[in-house]
C-alpha cells in the first residue's frame, strides 16, 4: 500500500526529525489517526520529497524521522492553464480536475463572456480558494509539485502572456470548437512550455480569439464534442500526456 503524502516546507535533511503540525498535522494525527511506526511521504510542493517514519504522536502533530530524500523534476513540457472563470458551482471543479491531470500553473481569466465576476476583494478570495483547491487535489493525486495559481488576469494580460511564451519558443493552444486544427496537430517537438487557454460557458468572444491568435496562439479543437469549461483542460491534459513525455514518470511511491 502506498504511503500517504503530506506537505511540509522546508523539508529537513536525512536523519533529522521533522515536525508536522498545523492543518496537516491535525489531519494526520486527529483525522487519519496515524500512529508511531507508520511510513509517510513528505513533499514541499516544488519537487522535493522525503520518506519518513513516525517516531512520536502528539496533539495535532507528528514527529517524523527523515529516512530518504529525493528531487523529482517537473514534467516537460510544462503546461500552464489560462482558465476563464466558470460559474460558481464549477469553478473549483475546473481547478481540481486540472490539478489531478497534472497542470503546472493556473491563471484565472476574467474573459468577456464570463458569468462569474471577480471584482475587488472577491478576486483575492477567489485566487486563495483556487490555490487551496489545488493543494488538496495535488495531495489526493499524490503529486510532488503543487500548481501555483496566479493573480486574476484580464484579457490584455493574457495576450501579453501569450506573446511572451510564443516569443520564447513556447506554444499556446486556444481550445475552440470551431478550430480547424486538432490538438494533436500542434508541433510540440522540443517545446519546453505550453499554454492552454480555456474559455467560459458562453464561449470565447471573437475579438478575444483574434487578439490571442494575433499574439501567436493557435486555435485548436479537442474532438467532435463540446466540453464544459470545467472539464476541457483535464481532457486536453490527458491527450498531452499521450502526445508528449509528460506521463513518462512513475507514480509517487
Amino acid at each position: 500500500m502506498a504511503a500517504t503524502v503530506f506537505y511540509l516546507d522546508p523539508l529537513p535533511p536525512v536523519g533529522a526529525v521533522a515536525v508536522l503540525d498545523g492543518k496537516e498535522g491535525r489531519h494526520a494525527a486527529t483525522v487519519r489517526r496515524i500512529r508511531v511506526g507508520e511510513q509517510l511521504v513528505l513533499a514541499d510542493g516544488r519537487g522535493a520529497i522525503a520518506r519518513a517514519v513516525v517516531v512520536e504522536v502528539g496533539k495535532d502533530r507528528l514527529d517524523l524521522e527523515i529516512r530518504e530524500r529525493d528531487e523529482l523534476p517537473a514534467a516537460t513540457p510544462t503546461v500552464t492553464l489560462v482558465q476563464a472563470l466558470p460559474k460558481a458551482e464549477r469553478s473549483e471543479l475546473a481547478v481540481e480536475l486540472a490539478t489531478e491531470a497534472g497542470i503546472d500553473a493556473i491563471v484565472p481569466w476574467q474573459s468577456a463572456r464570463c458569468v462569474a465576476r471577480w471584482e475587488g476583494p472577491k478576486a483575492v478570495k477567489g485566487v486563495a480558494r483556487w490555490q487551496a483547491v489545488a493543494v488538496a487535489a495535488a495531495k489526493q493525486s499524490r503529486r510532488a509539485h503543487i500548481p501555483e495559481v496566479a493573480e486574476l488576469h484580464r484579457t490584455a494580460a493574457v495576450v501579453e502572456l501569450v506573446s511572451r511564451v510564443t516569443a520564447g519558443g513556447g506554444v499556446v493552444g486556444v481550445l475552440h470548437e470551431s478550430a480547424t486544427t486538432a490538438l494533436a496537430g500542434l508541433s510540440l517537438d522540443g517545446v519546453a512550455e505550453l499554454v492552454l487557454v480555456v474559455g467560459p460557458e458562453g464561449g470565447l468572444d471573437d475579438a478575444e480569439v483574434e487578439a490571442l491568435t494575433a499574439a501567436g496562439a493557435v486555435a485548436v479543437r479537442l474532438g467532435p464534442t463540446v466540453l464544459r469549461t470545467s472539464t476541457a483542460a483535464a481532457v486536453a491534459l490527458g491527450a498531452l500526456g499521450v502526445l508528449t513525455d509528460r506521463w513518462a514518470a512513475r507514480p509517487l511511491q
